[in-house]
């Protein structure tokens, strides 16, 4: 019997979701964060934003979680490409982080990616 491995969300950024970026990828493990924009429950579709970027995220899979509009989320989930090269992120995990500093949250994200690139390139030698 084949195991199904879930992976991580990547952290990234509305910003980074563009089609040139090599994080916008069929199925890519993404973790992202954005102020709810518009939400239909109806169709479990909810907009979110971070400054002029939007993405489109389907919640349909998750429960327990009341969205409001202005409230910021966080949501784990892989991205679907459509065949208009919209991602839409299929949720698996959501939540509210409304009082985050988004300017802090964009700092540590650079931080982060800093060094990351700095410890890929050069690992410690032993």
């Amino acid at each position: 019997m084949a195991s199904l491995e879930i992976k991580s969300g990547a952290l990234v950024s509305l910003q980074d979701l563009r089609p040139s970026s090599p994080f916008f990828k069929q199925g890519s493990s993404l973790r992202i964060i954005g102020k709810l924009h518009e939400y239909s429950i109806e169709t479990g579709l909810a907009i979110i934003i971070d400054g002029d970027d939007i993405l489109k995220v389907n919640t349909e899979h998750l429960r327990d979680l009341t969205f409001q509009v202005g409230s910021v989320y966080q949501f784990i989930g892989e991205l679907l490409i459509q065949p208009d090269d919209e991602g839409v992120l299929q949720a698996r995990v959501g939540r509210n982080v409304d009082g985050i500093d988004l300017n802090l949250y964009h700092q540590s994200l650079l931080l982060l990616r800093q060094f990351q690139a700095n410890h890929l390139n050069n690992p410690p030698t032993m």
